[in-house]
């Protein structure tokens, strides 16, 4: 059986939910969830630069990180296990500025997340999981930001009964700045 790539936009403008190229026969799958060719035809300009892979334990969070300078297109995509996606718009410009939308990204449903440049993304991990990041930009420590994943003004609804309301944060992530400031020009 073989799963063509599928490109759905979300109402987030910039932004996709991807089906890779998936081949299934007797010894497994073979995936292929990048093609500069094929995202180019669908409108996505994604110049890979980097890959970065996660491999977290349940319940942790991963806040929403963004970078202030040089920001990072990301095609992001959960390899093993499983993670509860979520993207911010934060194009103080945009229509849905503030606005956030969350994906079950996950080894079964192969689906991957392009987050455009401009917006945060964060996640929570539902199974012990390693996430992939193919990011467009290269990653600059100094310009490396974030908002507290817990936000009352974003109010993302994390569905935290999932692991049993227990979870892990770096010191970092405990400390990031909230959406007020960040609007404000903190």
């Amino acid at each position: 059986m073989i799963q063509k790539f599928s490109f759905e936009k979300l109402d987030l403008e910039g932004s996709f939910l991807i089906k890779p190229f998936v081949a299934y026969d007797e010894r497994g799958y073979f995936i292929k969830d990048y093609s500069k060719e094929i995202f180019e035809e669908n409108g996505i300009y994604h110049d890979l630069k980097e890959v970065f892979y996660t491999n977290s334990y349940k319940g942790v969070i991963r806040a929403i990180h963004f970078q202030r300078i040089n920001e990072q297109p990301k095609l992001v995509r959960c390899i093993s296990g499983k993670i509860y996606d979520v993207i911010v718009d934060l194009r103080k410009d945009s229509p849905t500025f503030g606005e956030w939308r969350g994906f079950y990204l996950s080894e079964d449903n192969k689906n991957e997340l392009y987050v455009p440049k401009n917006f945060g993304h964060g996640y929570l991990v539902i199974e012990p999981s390693i996430v992939s990041y193919k990011c467009a930009e290269k990653f600059y420590g100094e310009y490396d930001d974030g908002i507290i994943w817990n936000d009352p003004d974003i109010g993302i609804d994390w569905p935290l009964d999932l692991v049993d309301k227990k979870i892990i944060l770096s010191e970092k992530d405990k400390n990031l700045q909230c959406f007020k400031e960040f609007r404000d020009g903190k």
